[in-house]
């Protein structure tokens, strides 16, 4: 039974028994549960709920999401606890200044780091630190929206105008925001604002009435069970306990590249998962409603984190950035990058972003190298793009019908080869174990996009005419 599991023996020995009978972990088969158990509460907020007094929905939200907490880490839900009071007494004592952001920042993250170091393992284990970093960024952003909240409308940009937090919230309000059971575990981020407009009852496609999310919840639901089968069928064969066996090293070279091909595919099925189905959680309860479309059509993927089409088509780096996690890196975009234009250096910008995203997930190595080589991959994609479009040879070639579909499966080949390059320190965590996966394949990314950053600015000169030459052509 997992150390600190807040539930009785009986009840903890029939858990073990189940995960094992299905090769799963306790904490695992907990966090589903966990996950799958936002459905039940939402019905009941949905039917029983609905435009009551605010107090009570907030005080629901908070003994959910702490029952949740319990069940999963037992007393050690303390942590996420003691976080949100402190961070309500910032708030409170600090009003809106740029003291109480930096605080809010410092405490949270010196917090969740320390978390991090006093509990950290050379395997990716689910402990009381998954689900606070989430609260972590929620906690962060609600210090920044209710700073903003000070400002004249007219100083901030049409972002900020929706998202800053005008009134004061009070301590159930906070928890309320924080224990949300349908973003606890896992997530999706969202703002104080949007929770506050769904407990009263204005996150809905149909003003004063329920919204009618109970359909595109479900699709959410069915599509995030279709990858859990997807996943559970295949990572058995697709491990990161093989990438570091014996067996592997003595493969050849190309099934070794081949495997982490596939395995970097496969892996991230279990976070499109609980992320597709906490999202019909959040639309279930209406917190996933973003509006009407042109065609006067409700949307509900304010609390996307997945954006699936994009993520199975796209052949490019950037758009698989895109489309996966999308809430976190919306939300590091609004509170970081787009916080650090004073720099004015973009690259400088992103290349703090993505540090800053290391750091979130963990202490461990594997992190860094995992973001470093995503800004490299991406730098490098863009300027072969840039290159592509502005040389007539490549953009004559790149436009023949007949070679697109040739050039899309070299693309997806290419682009999951070095996803699954990227994801091995990320998985992996500890640098013993990474550094032999990355000895292996003799260090192919780093040296392929290394020496591509070096030599497409003298290809560029090369095939790329000069605006002299052409206008002398012309």
């Amino acid at each position: 039974m997992a150390e600190g599991a807040g539930t009785g023996f009986r009840i903890g020995v029939s858990l073990a028994e189940v995960a094992e009978s299905v090769g799963s972990s306790e904490q695992a088969l907990r966090l589903m549960l966990s996950i799958f158990l936002g459905y039940p509460f939402a019905l009941f907020q949905r039917y029983f709920l609905f435009q009551k007094e605010l107090y009570l929905i907030h005080l629901y939200n908070t003994l959910t999401g702490l029952s949740i907490a319990y069940f999963n880490f037992g007393t050690q839900f303390c942590h996420s606890f003691l976080c949100v009071f402190i961070q309500f007494l910032i708030l409170r004592l600090m009003g809106r200044t740029v003291t109480a952001v930096v605080t809010s920042f410092c405490f949270q993250m010196a917090y969740l780091m320390s978390g991090y170091y006093f509990t950290a393992t050379e395997n990716y284990d689910i402990k009381w630190t998954m689900p606070h970093c989430v609260l972590a960024l929620k906690l962060i952003g609600l210090a920044i929206d209710y700073y903003d909240g000070r400002k004249e409308v007219e100083s901030l940009t049409h972002e900020q105008q929706q998202f800053a937090v005008l009134g004061v919230p009070t301590l159930l309000e906070v928890s309320g925001f924080s224990y949300f059971y349908g973003a606890f575990m896992v997530g999706p981020q969202f703002s104080m604002i949007q929770y506050q407009k769904l407990v009263k009852g204005e996150m809905t496609d149909v003003p004063g009435q329920r919204p009618n999310s109970f359909v595109p919840a479900l699709k959410r639901l069915i599509l995030g069970l279709f990858f859990m089968v997807v996943y559970v069928k295949a990572a058995p064969y697709y491990s990161e306990e093989y990438l570091i066996s014996d067996a592997y090293l003595e493969e050849t070279f190309w099934f070794r590249c081949l495997y982490i091909l596939i395995w970097g595919k496969i892996i991230l099925y279990k976070y499109v998962t609980c992320w597709l189905v906490t999202e019909g959680v959040c639309i279930l309860t209406g917190l996933g409603y973003d509006g009407k479309d042109e065609k006067g059509m409700p949307k509900w993927d304010a609390c996307a984190n997945m954006k699936v089409w994009l993520f199975e088509t796209t052949p490019y780096f950037t758009g698989t950035i895109a489309s996966f996690n999308t809430n976190t890196n919306a939300w590091v975009a609004r509170y970081i990058y787009k916080r650090l234009k004073f720099l004015g250096n973009k690259l400088m910008s992103q290349a703090i972003s993505l540090l800053f995203l290391a750091v979130w997930h963990g202490l461990h190595s594997g992190y860094l190298v995992c973001f470093q080589m995503e800004f490299l991959i991406v730098t490098v994609e863009r300027q072969l793009i840039s290159l592509v479009q502005s040389s007539p040879p490549l953009t004559t070639l790149a436009s023949i019908t007949i070679l697109r579909p040739i050039f899309y499966v070299l693309q997806q080949a290419v682009h999951w080869m070095f996803m699954g390059y990227s994801l091995v320190p990320f998985c992996l965590l500890s640098w013993e174990k990474w550094i032999k996966v990355y000895k292996s394949i003799y260090f192919l990314g780093h040296v392929l996009f290394f020496t591509l950053l070096f030599v497409l600015p003298y290809i560029r000169k090369v095939l790329v005419p000069r605006k002299g030459k052409l206008k002398k052509a012309e």
